[in-house]
Order: C-alpha cells, then sequence, then structure tokens
C-alpha cells in the first residue's frame, strides 16, 4: 500500500482536482485551477482544428497551455541548484530576450508586398488612424486603475493597449519588455481577436458605412517600379530609426526581411524566411506563450478586465480606420471605398481578406483587395511605431 500511495502521489492524477485559490472582482474562490485551464486549451483546439480559427498560432498556443496545466510535468520551472529547468522555460528565453517577435516581422517582411502602400501613400493615414485602438485603450486602462476597479500601471496599460493593433509579434515583444507577467492572457486576447478578425470586423464596417460607400469601385492602383521597391525598406528603416530608436529591432527585421524580397539576389534567405524560420519560430513562439498562462496567471480580475479591453482595442482600432476612410471618400469625391479603412489593422493579410469579401457583397464587380493591402501592411508599419513609443515612455 505505501508503494501503491507513493506511486499515486507522483502521478499529475493526485494534484489535477487541487483546489486553488484565486481572486475574481475582489472574491477570493477555491477553484480546480489547473482543471479548468485544461478544459479552455481544449477549447482552444477545437477552434483550431476544427473550425480553422487562425490554426497555425491557435494550436501551438493551446497545446502549452495543456502542457503547462498538466500538475508536475514542471516544463516551465526553471533551474534549481544542480538540476536543468523545464524544456519550455528555455524555449520561453525567446520571448523573455526580445528574439522570437523581431524574428517573426523578418519572415512577415519578407512575404509581404509593400507595392499598394507605394503606389497609394495615401493609406499610410489609414494604417495610421487604425492605431488609435491602441492609445484609446491605453487611457481605458488607466481609467480602470484611477478608479480602483482594476490595478494595472503604465507600462500594463501600454502593453494592454497594443492589443488593439491586432498584431501578435508586437503585443508580444512590448509585453515582454513592459509586463512580462501579464504575457499570457494578452497573447491569449491579441492571437484570439487575429483570429475573429473576419466575426468582429464586418458588422463594424457594416454599421459605420452606407450601401453607397460600401459599393464603390476603385481604380486600379498605378504600377509600381523594381528601384521603388528597393528604396522603400531601406528609407523607411532609417527615417524610423532615426525619429524613433526604440523601434529598432521590429521596424529593423520587417524592413529587412522586405528588402530580401524586393532585391531579388537572395532568393533562399526570402524563401527560407517566408517558409522554414517562419514555422519553426512560429512553433517555439506559441507553444512557450501558451505556457504562460498557468492557472494562477490567468485566471483572475486583471485576465477577464484585459480579454474585454482588447476587444475594445480592436473594435475601436477598426472603427477609427473606417471612420477615417469615410473622410477620406469625402474628400476624394467618392473615389474611395471607406471600407479599406478596416484593414488598417495589422492582421496582415486577414484584414484586408475580409474587406475584399464584404466589398463583393454589395458590389461583385469589386475588387478592393490590392487597395485594403495598403492600409493594413501600413498598420504593420504603424503598430510597430506605436510598439517603440510605449516602450519609449515606459521602457
Amino acid at each position: 500500500m505505501e508503494l501503491i500511495i507513493d506511486f499515486w502521489e507522483t502521478t499529475g492524477f493526485s494534484q489535477i482536482f487541487k483546489l486553488v485559490e484565486l481572486e475574481l472582482f475582489g472574491f477570493n474562490l477555491m477553484l480546480p485551477g489547473n482543471l479548468i485551464m485544461i478544459g479552455i486549451a481544449c477549447i482552444f483546439l477545437y477552434l483550431a482544428i476544427k473550425k480553422g480559427y487562425e490554426p497555425y498560432l491557435l494550436i501551438p498556443i493551446a497545446f502549452g497551455m495543456l502542457l503547462v496545466n498538466l500538475p508536475l510535468a514542471g516544463l516551465m520551472d526553471g533551474p534549481l541548484g544542480d538540476q536543468n529547468g523545464g524544456l519550455l522555460y528555455y524555449l520561453y528565453q525567446g520571448v523573455d530576450l526580445g528574439i522570437y517577435p523581431p524574428l517573426i516581422f523578418l519572415c512577415v517582411g519578407a512575404s509581404t508586398d509593400f507595392g499598394p502602400l507605394i503606389a497609394n501613400p495615401r493609406s499610410m493615414l489609414l494604417g495610421a488612424a487604425a492605431q488609435f485602438g491602441i492609445f484609446f485603450t491605453f487611457l481605458g486602462a488607466i481609467f480602470l486603475n484611477q478608479t480602483g476597479i482594476v490595478s494595472f500601471t503604465g507600462a500594463e496599460a501600454a502593453s494592454i493597449g497594443i492589443i488593439g493593433g491586432a498584431d501578435g509579434p508586437t503585443a508580444l515583444y512590448i509585453t515582454s519588455k513592459l509586463a512580462p507577467d501579464l504575457l499570457g492572457p494578452i497573447a491569449i486576447a491579441a492571437y484570439s481577436y487575429m483570429a475573429l478578425v473576419p466575426i468582429i470586423q464586418p458588422p463594424i464596417m457594416k454599421a459605420l458605412t452606407t450601401e453607397e460607400e460600401r459599393k464603390v469601385k476603385m481604380q486600379q492602383l498605378r504600377p509600381v517600379s523594381k528601384t521603388e521597391k528597393i528604396l522603400f525598406p531601406i528609407i523607411v528603416t532609417i527615417f524610423t530609426i532615426l525619429v524613433l530608436p526604440s523601434a529598432a529591432s521590429l521596424i529593423g527585421m520587417l524592413m529587412l526581411g522586405n528588402l530580401f524580397k524586393e532585391s531579388g539576389v537572395v532568393p533562399k534567405l526570402t524563401e527560407t524566411s517566408t517558409n522554414s524560420l517562419m514555422y519553426i519560430v512560429t512553433i517555439f513562439l506559441g507553444i512557450t506563450v501558451g505556457a504562460k498562462a498557468s492557472a494562477v496567471a490567468f485566471l483572475n480580475t486583471k485576465t477577464l478586465m484585459i480579454i474585454i479591453l482588447g476587444l475594445i482595442a480592436f473594435s475601436f482600432g477598426t472603427a477609427t480606420g473606417v471612420i477615417f476612410g469615410k473622410i477620406m471618400y469625402k474628400t476624394s469625391g467618392g473615389k474611395i471605398n471607406p471600407l479599406i479603412g478596416a484593414a488598417g489593422v495589422s492582421a496582415v493579410p486577414m484584414a484586408a481578406r475580409v474587406v475584399q469579401k464584404e466589398g463583393q457583397k454589395y458590389n461583385p464587380a469589386n475588387f478592393l483587395l490590392m487597395h485594403a493591402m495598403g492600409p493594413n501592411v501600413a498598420g504593420v508599419i504603424g503598430s510597430a511605431v506605436a510598439a517603440g513609443l510605449l516602450l519609449m515612455f515606459f521602457g
């Protein structure tokens, strides 16, 4: 019996129903935290596999969440004395040291065509307008702190606000620098809303535009020369980093990847960046981010408020992009379809595809994809610049 009892105590089954004290809206509750988080991880896996919601991101994140909440596995335990730490602890150093997010930006740059933005520089304004969601939510988090509803520091508020850019790597990068304790819930919120772009954006787009505006057919963009495409990443890198050095890691890697693509002389580097490296880093990033979502870190008032604020941030960013699109529709004499403003968030190319789909609902001859890609890639640059500003103030 002693052997059986000893064996039982070394298994995770002996701990999986263990009650953990969790604080929710001022109440201290005793709940089986690990079991709840395992259930949440399984729901995310279902959404990724069955519903197809960003499976490349959601499967690693959900499985990392599952692994860290299986009792006694110790995969996120740090080294203790002569004993090594867990596997995920060491993989997580790429997030903690700010390595994985810039590498993701390198891969994004290598797969992104900035031609639509170069052909229509005004679309940069739509990408900038969509970043208002970041600062609106930042102020909202500060307000909640001032009212005593939930305690957020300035750095934590900045990390929450960046969710409004719908840019997962940027959210991870700034949170790892400013509020590492909130990395789990912020990552889950950021990537969840990225996955739900086709669900969240269309009602906002429809509510803020008229049917006449949604039917607007835009003229074909002018051809962009190879020279312009090569000069663009170099000029943006020099100008942006001189103005905002704190954005160097993200902007620098994004533009380096794009230079690989547009130079045309390093096809192997471009291929590696857009395929092998992208998937390798995504695995490491996803599984270690999910592993930060332990029961104690995730099941609390702050996490619930982060999820709510993240939805507000993303919705407000979409709304401000569309509203600015309406302004451009008026000033252009009805030549710009305001729907493309919704693509100003950084979810590339998902937001642009949603714009294309919504535009064709009202005008089957409409082809807005390339027009929407302008503000979409501008949003990537805009979110990196916004992150640099927040790091400059709170880093």
